[in-house]
């Protein structure tokens, strides 16, 4: 197993509050986080069918069998969702210790916990693995992104290739699985099963291609106009669909960061996959040598550094503060931390080896900001400092 940085965190609130909603995609390792920190907490899956005949049919009585218990972790809740109206009064009474709920789905869910357990629930997001979290060692926090006192020692025991091709879902690489068969399970699973219980999409078949024309936009601005055209659907079926994907930890929508810097601006977001792996199976890479000259191999590495980054907010337990930057002349930053006091512009490059022009974006938006500088992160394996910006490798940058 490994240490997953949201564990202080969940601590604490399941100390402060009566429940934690625990969110975040299928198999990213919620009930694992869940169990291995309150081990003496009483666990019911309502992936069970006895369990969840009861929590849909009879929840009063479901809850009944859980008072007294010193606490209670509830998996997969997103199959009961009406629980959460009974649950209400069953935290109001104090009639067992806090609860932990989790669910892998958050289409409408926050919507129902916000009505039902207002005032009563914590919520947490944990997604795959972070790199730190694979190197077993401290996450960053997001203010420390450009801190050169913040670099890690260590050096990427796997090429760039491999990560960037088998993602970082903890089954993969905690029982060392075939990547490509194990993500072929897991689409297939979400797209036959998943996808049916958050929305009732009839065709799958064209959903399935909507998917892959996403795959193939990850990293760009989205045109949503665009993206029904090919697909053969509507405008607002095509927006429909891509909330059930931000919805089930699919994809992230970026949106675009607004200041007044005398410039028109691009409003757009972008849109990207939130797992390097799953992205290029759903490209259809089949070996880790086939993104050394893929066409796309910078927009999936671009998918994997702003991942990362989403997760150093997430896993901190941050709403994530994360945005880009882009005029209509062109000038971009591929990502900007929002960190309250100032803000942090990131560039993102794949290649080893660094030209003085891909500093550019940076220096150019550094100059409108009247910042002192800004992180670069790139496909090499050393950090260092140049021109005033922090180099971070790939392997530093979590």
């Amino acid at each position: 197993m490994y240490p997953r940085t949201l564990e202080p965190r969940l601590r604490t609130l399941v100390a402060t509050f009566p429940a934690v909603f625990l969110t975040g995609p299928r198999q990213s390792g919620k009930t694992t986080l869940a169990r291995s920190t309150f081990p003496d907490f009483h666990y019911l899956s309502l992936e069970d069918l006895q369990n969840r005949q009861e929590a849909v049919e009879d929840p009063r009585g479901f809850l009944r069998r859980l008072e007294g218990k010193k606490g209670i972790i509830l998996d997969e809740v997103q199959r009961a969702p009406d629980l959460f109206s009974y649950l209400q009064g069953f935290l109001d009474e104090e009639k067992s210790g806090p609860v932990v709920l989790t669910g892998s789905q958050n289409f409408l869910m926050s919507e129902r916990i916000s009505q039902s357990l207002a005032g009563r629930v914590a919520i947490l997001e944990l997604l795959p693995l972070s790199i730190a979290e694979l190197a077993r060692r401290p996450a960053l926090l997001p203010e420390k992104l450009a801190d050169p006192e913040s670099l890690p020692a260590d050096k990427p025991p796997i090429p760039l290739e491999d990560l960037l091709f088998r993602g970082l879902f903890p089954r993969i690489h905690d029982r060392e699985l075939d990547a490509a068969v194990w993500l072929d399970g897991y689409l297939r699973t979400y797209i036959e099963r998943d996808v049916r219980l958050l929305t009732n999409i009839g065709n799958l078949e064209a959903f399935s291609r909507f998917v892959a024309l996403c795959a193939g936009r990850s990293g760009q601005l989205l045109n949503s106009s665009a993206l029904a055209t090919e697909a053969g659907i509507s405008q607002p079926t095509a927006r429909s669909w891509l909330s059930v994907l931000q919805a089930s930890y699919i994809v992230l929508l970026l949106k675009p960061h607004h200041e007044n810097f005398n410039k028109r601006l691009v409003k757009t977001p972008k849109l990207f996959f939130l797992d390097s792996g799953l992205l290029c199976h759903v490209l259809g890479l089949r070996r880790p040598e086939d993104l050394v000259l893929h066409p796309l191999r910078g927009a999936i590495f671009e998918t994997f550094v702003v991942g990362e980054i989403y997760k150093m907010f997430l896993h901190n337990g941050q709403a994530a503060q994360l945005y880009f930057w882009r005029d209509t002349a062109g000038h971009e930053v591929d990502a900007l931390l929002d960190l309250g006091t100032r803000r942090l512009p990131v560039e993102v490059k794949a290649g080893q080896t660094l030209a003085g022009h891909v500093f550019r974006g940076l220096d150019y938006y550094l100059g409108l900001a009247e910042g002192e500088h800004g992180v670069l992160v790139y496909g090499g394996d050393e950090s260092y400092v140049r021109r005033e910006h922090l180099v971070r490798s790939w392997w530093h940058c979590g």
